[in-house]
């Protein structure tokens, strides 16, 4: 096979290209890849400078793409694939040389299924070391898509799009407000109109959590917008406890608190609606093996609190 071509561009300038496509910002595909803008903006340049091709049209309210950078997106694509399958398969052959499970997990998941799932796991596989990395459920779905983890365990109404998935478990989600909140001397279930239009404490984007509320939601109304967007659960559940907004999660995540009474659960009308289920996700490329399918063995039998 002949040597790359003079003029060959480096991976990381073409996904930092890709990004621009899938976001529609250089700011945004600049935040995605930890650098400045001005820094994507010289590199997508010195990129045009060595095609010698127009790729982006920059104006006040995004940057575009041009015809041939479209093109060069479209080649580019299947370039990042394969360099993430490298990648990916190094590690891999590095992980089974060494016993280790590479696996991510959501917020909700990590703190209230793997323990359980892990102790399993060490008894019927004790030589294994397991790596794990805990971030919203998009992140979760970029590390296995990256190649990153092995296997992941994400929330929401719908799998990842571009990775395999199984459904492991349901959860449900349920409406908390503080003890001094009106709602929670109600006795009549919330309508979920009256839900919708009210200014909840949410997770940030990207949550399994949120996205499962926010649809729920639409699909009665338009919602209102969020009275604050918290990175994570023990935040939002501080907000609530000390403050005038309710909130909406996972049963798991909120039960010592409604045991404590520091929270109360508040009933409301077509509950079924606020279900989510917790997903197994893997790359199409890399089906579960050894420990991975071990893990996701048990994920789908054994319960977290032991049933």
């Amino acid at each position: 096979m002949p040597p790359l071509p003079p003029g060959t561009p480096d991976l990381d300038v073409l996904d930092l290209l890709v990004a621009v496509a899938e976001t529609g910002s250089l700011g945004a595909a600049a935040r995605r890849h930890g650098i400045s803008q001005p820094a994507a903006s010289m590199r997508i340049s010195a990129l045009e400078r060595r095609l010698r091709l127009v790729l982006l049209e920059r104006g006040p309210t995004g940057s575009r793409l041009t015809a041939a950078g479209a093109a060069v997106v479209d080649w580019a694509l299947p370039v990042l694939d394969a360099a993430r399958a490298l990648v990916g398969g190094v590690a891999a052959l590095h992980a089974e040389g060494t016993g280790r499970l590479r696996m991510a997990a959501s917020m909700t998941v990590a703190d209230h299924r793997v323990p359980v799932w892990l102790n399993a796991l060490r008894a019927r596989c004790p030589d294994v070391r397991v790596a794990l990395q805990v971030g919203n459920s998009r992140h979760v779905a970029e590390l296995v898509a990256s190649g990153a983890a092995d296997l992941g365990f994400v929330e929401g109404p719908h799998p990842p799009s571009g990775l395999r998935s199984r459904v492991v478990e349901s959860d449900e989600l349920v409406v908390v407000v503080g003890p001094d909140h009106p709602w929670a001397r109600r006795r009549r279930p919330v309508p979920l109109t009256t839900l919708a239009a009210t200014p909840l404490i949410l997770r940030e984007q990207g949550s399994g959590t949120r996205d499962a509320v926010w649809e729920a939601l639409c699909r009665i109304c338009e919602p209102a917008s969020p009275a604050a967007e918290l990175g994570s659960t023990a935040a939002i559940k501080g907000a609530v406890i000390g403050g005038d907004a309710p909130a909406v999660l996972s049963r798991l995540a909120v039960a010592r608190e409604l045991d404590e009474h520091r929270l109360v659960a508040v009933p409301v009308t077509e509950s079924s609606l606020l279900q989510r289920r917790f997903r197994a996700v893997w790359r199409r490329a890399a089906p579960p093996t050894g420990a991975a399918a071990e893990l996701l063995r048990i994920a789908g039998r054994v319960r977290g609190d032991g049933g």
